[in-house]
């Protein structure tokens, strides 16, 4: 863990125990034992954390929520004082004003009472941990520094992937209508046969498969190493449940490369794998192989499509108009993401997203951390039935526009 976070965890304990909460050194040492398996870049889930292991009470869940949003802020000019007299204690929680010199900032703790003889605050010394995580979060990724994409990959490989799950037709014991005839008789055998209750049975549902098809073309070349890692931490947060396919001007299956512990061996054996890096772009030509050889082995079970491009293509339009509209019937759905979304001026003006968008079930950015994050809110609520799909007309334009 980075000593700066380290500090700071250990500091939010002495303001938590200021405030009366159990946060003493074993529980702050539990906390920094969570955050190897809490991802550091979800703040929500580094607050339920902390409040599982530090909050014994219901009337402590308030007391903790404010000093968290106090301590864990964003950076502000000046100086705002949190009044905690409300639950019931004579103290105030201040936020400091932060300056450029080193130590990043001083931030006293809870303020007793003079009168009382209590000795005078210590000083806490805080770094901006969240707000820089905030701030890195929305930056493109196309613009990150050497040591900020360093930050982004870690963040990247802390993300915690759940897909949304689907009903099989097994059953399992349970609380379903079926009735379950075999574990009712095993059940019934020592009262000699006599049955008093019926086992049932309800349906079993499993994660949803994920097939992963990205553009490693020459557009995409400045997200390519990123948007890999993401593959990899998908397929680990996934349990393996994933096919992964990479093109350019060809196809090339990836998913036994993305198995294993370590990220950089796993780059390492894709970047063997693939001979058509940074070339030109195929989409119609590569879908038609993909759905001729690998559709039927892979897109079973009601699979999620993630199709990564930003749409640049120089086949045949009226080829990758066939083509996606036969991926989106074999898939449970289709979602296209595209670098290129994130910014607010983006328009699908290249051929090759407008042949392909009518067809496509969602359209969604995958640029910063920010829409990593948001894409894996929506991929764990899922909906459950397919989309309703009208019949789709080619666009007009389809074989005019950028290429």
């Amino acid at each position: 863990m980075n000593g700066q976070l380290l500090g700071n965890v250990l500091a939010f304990g002495r303001v938590l125990r200021g405030l009366g909460l159990d946060a003493g050194p074993d529980r702050m040492l539990d906390l920094v034992a969570a955050l190897d398996h809490v991802p550091i870049g979800s703040r929500t889930d580094f607050r339920n954390a902390a409040r599982a292991l530090c909050v014994r009470r219901r009337d402590e869940i308030v007391r903790f929520d404010e000093a968290f949003d106090v301590f864990w802020r964003k950076p502000a000019e000046g100086t705002t004082t949190l009044d905690l007299r409300s639950m019931g204690e004579r103290r105030k929680l201040r936020r400091p004003a932060f300056t450029s010199a080193p130590p990043p900032g001083a931030v006293p703790a809870p303020e007793g009472d003079a009168a009382g003889g209590e000795e005078p605050p210590p000083l806490i010394h805080l770094t901006l941990t969240w707000s820089a995580q905030e701030v890195l979060s929305r930056k493109d990724f196309g613009e990150l520094t050497a040591e900020e994409l360093e930050e982004v990959e870690r963040a990247i490989r802390g993300l915690a992937w759940k897909l949304a799950r689907r009903r099989t037709r097994r059953l399992r014991a349970g609380d379903g209508r079926a009735i379950d005839l075999r574990r009712t008789l095993r059940k019934s055998l020592p009262r000699g046969g006599e049955i008093l209750e019926w086992s049932r049975r309800g349906p079993r549902s499993r994660p949803r498969p994920v097939v992963v098809l990205a553009d490693i073309s020459g557009s995409m070349e400045r997200y390519t190493r990123l948007l890999l890692l993401f593959l990899y931490a998908l397929s680990r947060g996934l349990g393996g449940r994933i096919e992964g396919f990479l093109f350019g001007t060809r196809l090339t299956r990836i998913t036994r490369e993305l198995e294993g512990r370590d990220p950089a061996q796993a780059l390492e054996k894709i970047a063997r794998s693939v001979s058509d890096w940074s070339g030109g772009t195929r989409i119609g030509e590569t879908l038609r192989e993909f759905n001729l050889h690998w559709a039927r082995r892979v897109l079973g079970q009601g699979a999620v499509v993630l199709f990564i491009s930003d749409g640049w293509d120089r086949g045949d339009p009226e080829a990758l108009t066939a083509e996606m509209a036969r991926l989106q019937r074999s898939a449970h759905r289709l979602i296209w993401l595209n670098p290129l979304l994130g910014s607010p001026d983006y328009e699908p003006l290249a051929r090759g997203m407008r042949a392909a968008l009518p067809f496509v079930d969602d359209f969604l950015p995958v640029d910063n951390l920010a829409s990593l994050e948001s894409l894996g809110r929506y991929l764990e609520r899922l909906p459950a039935d397919r989309p309703a799909r009208r019949q789709q007309t080619r666009p007009r334009s389809a074989g005019t526009g950028a290429v």
